[in-house]
């Protein structure tokens, strides 16, 4: 695959895993975040190419940019993938962390995709999304990442709308629970609150109790989706949205009280 592909938030969970799909294809793979340290162990493992910086930062991400273009000669892949931040109530947000959320979810996309754009149009690449299922649907006392997930289909929309006829697709997955150090620190977080001492694996297995496949997903799961959809594969995808929750948005949940009734 004679692709290049830059990754945001790609030192880490699902980030991470995008870039080792892309690179055991063959891919010229470039992994971004703000933090050196992940990154350098993402490129020991996959070759790829890092730039430590702030995808939200204007400078930041033209200058990654024309990197990637200065090293590269081309960018046919962008995947906005850094998130977190903004696990609050609407009353209980402050200024700080609403800025926070919406920065680190939604301004991150929004710039890191404005300055890849001019370089998709020319070679016709494709801007993957990565929103959440918290983009569909609220949790509870996740105020600021849910109205930025929210925000990122909206993006991805106007993206393919703007820029389907320059021969760009863009493309949104909405990934449920993942098993990423994020989601690791919120399993702590919930074990603490319930009152159990499971770990890791008995706080996964409560939280998606009432998902049809029972489990969260790996990585490497919501990586395969992010690569179709940044693939020839999907050539006549764009402005979708791609669920990968192990079939959570499909429960109707007034009904659970009826099957735990065994009805």
């Amino acid at each position: 695959m004679d692709r290049v592909v830059a990754v945001t938030g790609g030192g880490t969970g699902i980030g991470a895993a995008v870039a080792r799909r892309y690179a055991t294809e063959g891919a010229q793979v470039v992994v971004l975040g703000r933090r050196r340290e992940p990154l350098e162990k993402v490129a020991a493992e996959t070759g790829a190419h890092i730039i430590a910086c702030d995808a939200s930062v204007r400078a930041d991400a033209e200058n990654a940019i024309a990197e990637i273009v200065d090293q590269f000669g081309r960018l046919d892949v962008a995947v906005a993938n850094a998130g977190g931040h903004g696990l609050s109530s609407v009353v209980d947000t402050g200024d700080d962390e609403w800025e926070l959320a919406l920065r680190s979810n939604l301004s991150s996309a929004f710039v890191f995709c404005r300055a890849a754009l001019p370089r998709l149009i020319e070679t016709g690449g494709q801007v993957v999304v990565v929103s959440s299922l918290a983009g569909l649907f609220a949790g509870p006392n996740v105020a600021g990442y849910t109205v930025a997930k929210h925000a990122l289909i909206g993006l991805t929309r106007s993206i393919a709308r703007d820029f389907g006829p320059k021969g760009v697709r863009a493309n949104a997955v909405c990934p449920g629970w993942v098993r990423t150090p994020m989601a690791d620190a919120e399993m702590d977080q919930f074990a603490a609150a319930a009152g159990f001492t499971g770990g890791h694996d008995e706080a996964y297995r409560r939280v998606t109790a009432e998902v049809p496949l029972r489990r969260a997903a790996e990585p490497d799961e919501i990586a395969s989706v992010v690569r179709f959809l940044g693939s020839s594969e999907s050539s006549y995808i764009t402005g979708a949205v791609l669920v990968a929750d192990g079939g959570a948005h499909a429960v109707d949940l007034p009904t659970l009280a009826f099957e735990r009734a065994g009805m």
